[in-house]
């Protein structure tokens, strides 16, 4: 049998290589020419999440499959209050986890939501693996 230990730096771990991937993917589409605004949102909205899922996880705090950011705030303030105080602002990126993907339901994103949309999700990411980085 593996430690505890072990297996929450892998849960974690893994958490973090999903976020990652949705992170690079949104830098990557907004280094092309913003073509994809919807997309950028999308995956920064999604990148968000896991990083926060991933805090949530290392501090074996339960959370639901949610693509709501203000929720996950709200289960991490438990653990760090500092985090979700500074992170507020992040949760303006909760529209794009669903009403973006599906017509009528929101306008599609502008080029400056997309950019805005990535630094949202940069601004969790540093965040998260800051407070992460030495216990992985």
């Amino acid at each position: 049998m593996r430690p505890p230990e072990e297996v929450k730096r892998e849960i974690v771990a893994g958490w973090l290589r999903k976020a990652d991937s949705d992170m690079s993917l949104s830098e990557h589409l907004l280094s092309e020419g913003s073509a994809f605004p919807n997309a950028i949102a999308f995956n920064s909205q999604q990148a968000a999440e896991k990083y926060l899922k991933a805090f949530l996880a290392w501090h074996q705090i339960a959370f639901p499959k949610t693509h709501d950011l203000e929720e996950l705030l709200n289960l991490a303030k438990a653990a760090d209050a500092g985090l979700v105080a500074s992170l507020r602002d992040v949760i303006a990126l909760t529209l794009y986890g669903v009403d973006l993907r599906y017509p009528g339901d929101r306008p599609d994103a502008t080029v400056s939501e997309a950019r805005q949309a990535v630094a949202l999700a940069k601004k969790v990411q540093k965040a998260v693996v800051e407070r992460l980085e030495n216990t992985l």
